[in-house]
């Protein structure tokens, strides 16, 4: 075998293979040998079929198999031989046919891991968040937590408002015609959520028990149905019940559905993780901007392959960080296709940031000491509440115990390069603007109460 490889660009090389004919041949005939003992052709018995009828019958099956053969033995050995950092599949842009007596030659290009020699990485220029706790983000929280258990219970109040759950009958008609699917029982519709057609909700709120009412709406132009899109429809609702959410009081009975017997103690644990999630982000967006610098200082190629393997590991991650909440991509209109179009930017950055990373690495001679990857494997088992044994049987394989030392080692390289960078603090981001500006005078707010306690007489 004789094998020439030619550098196409940073990220790719071409392999010109030249196979001899007595090879050729060797593999034509142990391939028409193979075929021969199961082969089938009238007048002979299996395995007993010459070559050269053979050839007749299973000359394509004996060509595509020799092909095949020829070039996962070739090229393979030239990726070992040449020392060749392949990523990816090899595209085999030309090949010659498979005769006997005539050398087989093809040529195949490939793309490679780009070698990476960083430069002008230290002593970099930084600008952190200075991290200041929001006195109200624990409190949010528990209102979040107390409205996560709330109830569903008949109210008292005669009218329906909004955020309120109606249970209502209902039957649509479209030129005073119903319409199939348009009919509805004991319907549990929750005033605001957009569930319904647009303006149905709205029309609903206001009405009263055993109220009958037709309410006037139109069909989205996109809708769905074909035959109801931008259509105006009546739908004849009468409302049966009125329900509002009841949710429970702040106390030490509520901490415990939380898996601890106090409030105060619930408070404090939301109160850590909240300042673990926040230091978190603010160490996150350091290191983001860590290494934009380095991307922009050393700009390189990103093979293909190693792009389309960052988007499916990353399209992989919010799947099942979705499908843990209960939902899904799907559900909300993303598909792997529209994912990898949007995040292809994303996952350029990120391969490239990985590379100037390991380059770093590699320059400083920066690796993972045992001692470190056991204190990891402490930390993972810490984290995932599974046992270390289970966990250290897990990074035992090769593959899976490379990249736990691959994520030490890029985690030691942040840590050096924050080292010698001048990292300034700067003001915390600000909250965004709340949807309706805080009243500016004393009288603002006593005139916005008194218009609520009067809504609520009206209501009651």
């Amino acid at each position: 075998m004789n094998v020439k490889v030619e550098d196409v660009s940073s990220i790719k090389k071409k392999l010109i293979f030249e196979v001899a004919s007595e090879q050729v041949d060797i593999e034509i005939h142990r391939v028409f040998q193979k075929i021969g003992k199961t082969a089938k052709v009238k007048g002979f018995r299996a395995g007993k079929v010459p070559e050269s009828v053979l050839e007749k019958y299973y000359g394509a099956q004996m060509e595509q198999d020799v092909l095949s053969s020829l070039i996962n033995d070739t090229y393979f050995r030239a990726l070992q031989e040449h020392n060749i950092p392949v990523v990816g599949e090899p595209n085999i842009v030309e090949s010659s046919g498979i005769n006997k007596g005539e050398a087989f030659t093809y040529e195949a290009e490939v793309e490679i891991k780009p070698e990476v020699t960083a430069k002008d990485y230290t002593k970099l220029s930084l600008e952190k968040e200075k991290f200041v706790a929001d006195p109200k983000a624990v409190e949010g929280q528990l209102e979040e937590m107390r409205t996560s258990k709330a109830q569903l219970e008949v109210t008292k109040r005669k009218k329906a408002r909004k955020g309120d759950s109606v249970v209502i009958d209902f039957e649509g008609f479209i030129d005073e015609n119903a319409f199939a699917g348009g009919k509805g029982e004991d319907h549990v519709l929750e005033l605001g959520s957009g569930s319904f057609i647009p303006g149905f909700e709205e029309k609903v709120i206001g009405m009263q028990r055993e109220d009958a009412k037709d309410v006037e709406v139109s069909f989205p132009e996109d809708y769905g149905q074909a035959e109801l899109a931008g259509k105006p429809a009546v739908f004849k609702v009468v409302l049966k019940e009125i329900k509002e959410k009841v949710v429970p009081n702040l106390d030490d009975e509520f901490a415990k559905s939380f898996g601890v017997d106090t409030l105060d103690e619930l408070r404090e644990q939301l109160k850590t993780s909240y300042e673990t999630q926040e230091t978190n982000r603010v160490e996150n967006d350091l290191r983001e901007k860590l290494v934009s610098i380095l991307i922009e200082r050393n700009p390189l190629e990103v093979p293909e392959a190693m792009i389309a393997k960052q988007l499916d590991y990353m399209y992989e991650n919010i799947t099942n960080r979705m499908q843990s909440q209960g939902m899904s991509p799907e559900r909300l209109g993303i598909t792997p296709e529209s994912f990898r179009e949007n995040y292809r930017t994303t996952a350029i950055e990120q391969v490239s940031g990985n590379l100037i990373l390991e380059a770093i690495g590699r320059q400083e001679s920066i690796v993972a000491d045992e001692t470190e990857i056991d204190a990891k494997l402490e930390e993972i088992a810490t984290m995932s509440n599974a046992p270390i044994d289970m966990v250290k049987k897990y990074y035992a394989g090769p593959e899976a115990r490379s990249g736990l030392m691959a994520q030490i080692a890029e985690e030691k390289v942040v840590g050096f390069l924050l080292e010698s960078a001048k990292v300034k603090e700067i003001a915390p981001k600000k909250p965004k603007k709340e949807a309706v500006e805080k009243p500016k005078k004393n009288t603002e707010k006593k005139a916005k109460k008194d218009t609520e306690k009067k809504a609520d007489k009206e209501d009651a």
